[in-house]
């Protein structure tokens, strides 16, 4: 059976949760809990387990109290299992299943399926599938944590990581970033040449059952990880290193998360957490280390700290290429994004920075037109085989989508990197938008970018110093 099958299956079981009163958003974790257990048991991680919490004890109790034992079971995984990460994956575990008999039902559910087709390999393909397909679901809102997989897969091969480096994502969400960095070094390396030097994987995850299931991913597909549980934008984000490589698609919205201090090491403080997020990334690679960054449009035009911060990136590190995403392609419809590649340099100065532009007259994206990796073919090969950027590259003129602008030449601009020279004739990607998910969806999304805007501003102001009194 092909892992979208088994994918498939298990999402179907989502409708005995909906039964039992389960949000969208509650799916993952609650099937996580039981996946881990089945999965442990196909692949020989059960022995890290305590004796009396594994699939079999669920499979084999009584109906009458399941709920209770099962309750009871997932603490008992929390304190007593023999591995940190799956302590972890079942810290302070919250069951909302309310009724013994759609335990059972869920139970039996992924029990009954074939799971002596599946190779060793395949189990953490197949649970990133099922992440994948929650946060295509409007009502989840599991998207915010999702990356589209032709997006990540792009960027991952034209940063091409290496054995032996570390890897991060400030901003992990379910680890699809690291996941995919993962494959490419294992599909690029010996598996001799693998062992004897992994890459060391690193995320920081502020939602606490988005942390369980990004543990979960890394776990099941072999990553040496250390996600941390906290925010990166705060004193948090000290306990992550310098690290070779960051890939990371900060969450959107302009309000910087909670009330706790921002972190004081970053030389521009600001309400924006793309900006903090930004400042974080080029402050946190090695020397020579290198980045892919996803940020909306704002970051590349705004005034005031924006600006300097921007000036700051350029004087840090080489800003070498810049590509402009389609939009549709993320849950939070109306944000436009870009890709920032950049890497640490003393050869900044006088370096040209580059733009590939795939939004301009492209097809709308969306739930029902999803890009694909061919969408990124033209990019990948212009860009070179370089991952810093250094490959030779020639422009292709003023009406293709691969253009450049000196350094000289931003300056000129005001240092305003928001660079369109094509005329997009494709209209607004919200008419062609025709089912009620994908309307509903658009609406959502652009209301929780006018409340974000809007909280940012307001945060401003209370952060403004009082005008002194005159006499």
């Amino acid at each position: 059976m092909k892992p979208e099958n088994f994918v498939q299956k298990i999402w179907e079981l989502c409708h005995i949760l909906r039964g039992d009163g389960v949000s969208y958003h509650q799916y993952v974790t609650e099937l996580t809990y039981l996946l881990f257990l089945k999965i442990a048991e196909e692949n020989g991680v059960e022995r890290l387990l305590p004796s009396g919490c594994r699939w079999n004890d669920l499979v084999d109790h009584r109906d009458d109290d399941l709920l209770e034992f099962y309750q009871l079971a997932l603490t008992q995984l929390g304190t007593s299992a023999q591995s940190e990460t799956i302590r972890s994956i079942y810290t302070f575990p919250t069951t909302v299943f309310s009724h013994s008999v759609n335990l059972r039902a869920v139970i039996d559910g992924i029990n009954d399926i074939g799971w002596n087709d599946v190779s060793g390999d395949r189990f953490g393909e197949i649970y990133e599938g099922l992440v994948e397909k929650i946060s295509q679901d409007v009502r989840s809102g599991a998207g915010q944590y999702f990356t589209p997989r032709a997006v990540v897969n792009s960027i991952v091969r034209v940063m091409k990581p290496k054995v032996g480096e570390t890897i991060q994502d400030p901003a992990v969400g379910s680890g699809g970033f690291l996941v995919a960095a993962d494959r490419f070094v294992r599909t690029s390396f010996s598996a001799t040449d693998y062992s004897k030097n992994p890459p060391k994987y690193q995320g920081a995850e502020i939602e606490k059952n988005t942390r369980r299931i990004c543990l979960m991913n890394t776990f099941l597909n072999e990553l040496d990880a250390e996600i941390i549980y906290g925010d990166a934008l705060t004193d948090d984000g000290k306990a992550l290193t310098q690290a070779d490589l960051i890939l990371a698609n900060p969450p959107f919205g302009s309000k910087a998360g909670s009330r706790r201090d921002a972190r004081g090491d970053l030389p521009y403080p600001c309400a924006n957490k793309q900006l903090l997020f930004l400042q974080h990334i080029y402050m946190s690679l090695n020397e020579d280390g290198r980045a892919a960054v996803v940020l909306p449009d704002s970051v590349l035009f705004d005034s005031g700290v924006g600006k300097l911060i921007r000036q700051d990136l350029m004087e840090k590190c080489r800003l070498h290429t810049i590509l402009r995403l389609p939009t549709g392609i993320f849950s939070s419809a109306g944000v436009k994004t870009n890709v920032l590649f950049f890497n640490r340099s003393q050869e900044k100065s006088d370096q040209d920075i580059w733009f590939y532009d795939l939004r301009a007259n492209m097809p709308s994206f969306g739930k029902t037109n999803v890009i694909t990796a061919k969408h990124f073919e033209e990019f990948e090969k212009l860009y070179g085989g370089d991952p810093f950027g250094g490959s030779l590259r020639e422009e292709s003129g003023e009406h293709s989508r691969w253009r450049k602008l000196t350094r000289e030449q931003v300056a000129e601009r005001g240092d305003n990197l928001d660079w369109q020279w094509l005329r997009d004739e494709s209209g607004d990607p919200d008419d062609d938008m025709t089912t009620p998910d994908e309307i509903a969806n658009a609406i959502m999304g652009h209301l929780r970018v006018a409340l974000d805007e809007i909280e940012a501003l307001s945060e401003e102001l209370e952060d403004a110093p009082e005008p002194e009194a005159t006499e």
